[in-house]
């Protein structure tokens, strides 16, 4: 009889290593059972030495999840794998969910004007040319003068010719008025003269014909018409601009701008107005770069030279200008802020001259005490000394406020 008391106990009472807790379907409030069965419940809770005690949060929202999972105290864990980022939408159902494809981001589009907008030469003649049509002209209508009679007898007899009475002005002679008229203006008309660093621009109608480089007496078709561009390497010095430095405070920057227009008809027909492009380049370009004051930091004002170059570079690269160096020639704070940070770095350099003067006036007093000491001039104790030490301090910043140091 006391054989199958034991055995039917034996079964009822759980093993160290199983669970005591019930699974995530089944209910989580307390039974209301005998106090021998509460008893056995919590010795089997207590676990067998040298196990983990299977502690578990749980809640009726929640599954359980064991302690010891959360809090791992292995020396050496292992990597948790990463999973793809899921893209937050609503699933349907029996819908896998998707990941998340990575976007590149996007370059910086750069301007561009139209390709067929290449410089190439006009075709020019030289001035001579230009001076003969003229004097033929002018020819061509003393005689057509001579032969209509027009011409005095004292004036031919003067010029060699012999005497001629025409029968006046006819269509004939009118004809030929007007083409040697026409041949005299086309003559002297298209005479031009090119210097060094200019150059023309030619259009007809509204369509390019060439860029004249050339120097000197020439004729150029007087039909075209004629832009001057200056391809001199120029310098520019701008107004202040608009600024900031690395803290965002706002600054005033003027800037040197040294450029040269490379293709002169990108210059002159792809943009409206060259120079008024470059100055919103450098500006669009201060407002991207972080500037300091001139004479804080003088390498970051290199650097901030150097990005300002690079990027006003590739803007007005396409339109024909060439920029050699963009450069900060006085960067000051705006006048919302001036005073502000006029009274900060005078707060600065005010407690660096402190300390300054309060490092040489503890050297000079160890420096005076070790000496009296070590010489053997003066025996002293610490009350002595510290007061020694006192009065020494207080002298020397009185003598040093004196003197202005």
């Amino acid at each position: 009889m006391s054989t199958n008391t034991t055995s039917s106990t034996d079964s009822s009472t759980p093993s160290a290593g199983s669970s005591a807790v019930p699974s995530a379907g089944s209910s989580t409030a307390p039974s209301t059972g005998s106090s021998a069965e509460s008893s056995t419940g919590a010795r089997a809770a207590v676990p067998e030495a040298g196990t983990r005690p299977a502690r578990l949060i749980h809640n009726e929202a929640t599954t359980e999840i064991p302690v010891h999972l959360l809090f791992r105290d292995d020396p050496d864990p292992a990597p948790v794998p990463l999973r793809p980022a899921v893209v937050a939408r609503r699933q349907g159902p029996g819908e896998r969910p998707g990941t998340r494809r990575p976007v590149n981001a996007r370059p910086r589009t750069v301007p561009s004007v139209d390709p067929e907008l290449r410089e190439r030469p006009a075709r020019v003649l030289p001035g001579a040319a230009g001076v003969a049509a003229g004097l033929c002209g002018v020819a061509g209508c003393a005689a057509t003068s001579w032969w209509a009679g027009l011409v005095p007898p004292l004036a031919a007899q003067a010029l060699g010719l012999p005497a001629y009475a025409g029968a006046g002005l006819g269509p004939a002679q009118w004809a030929a008025y007007a083409a040697a008229g026409a041949l005299g203006m086309f003559g002297f008309g298209g005479l031009a003269r090119g210097r060094t660093g200019r150059a023309w621009v030619l259009g007809l109608f509204g369509r390019y014909r060439g860029t004249v480089r050339r120097t000197g007496l020439m004729w150029v078709n007087p039909l075209l018409l004629r832009r001057r561009v200056d391809v001199r390497l120029r310098h520019w010095r701008s107004e202040p601009m608009p600024a900031a430095d690395g803290n965002g405070v706002a600054l005033r920057a003027v800037t040197l701008v040294v450029w040269r227009v490379r293709d002169t008809v990108k210059a002159t027909l792809g943009v409206e107005d060259h120079e008024t492009y470059l100055r919103e380049c450098v500006e669009a370009a201060l407002a991207r770069v972080p500037v300091e004051p001139l004479g804080t930091v003088r390498s970051s004002a290199d650097v901030a030279g150097d990005t300002l170059t690079r990027l006003v570079a590739a803007d007005a690269a396409p339109v024909g200008l060439e920029v050699f160096s963009v450069r900060p020639v006085r960067v000051e704070y705006a006048p919302e802020v001036a005073a502000a940070m006029h009274r900060r770095r005078i707060a600065a350099l005010d407690a660096a001259q402190r300390a300054s003067v309060l490092t040489s006036v503890v050297d000079s007093v160890e420096d005076t005490v070790t000496r009296l000491t070590m010489r053997g001039l003066v025996e002293l104790d610490d009350y002595e000394r510290k007061v020694l030490v006192k009065d020494l301090t207080v002298a020397f910043c009185a003598g040093r406020g004196d003197t202005g140091a």
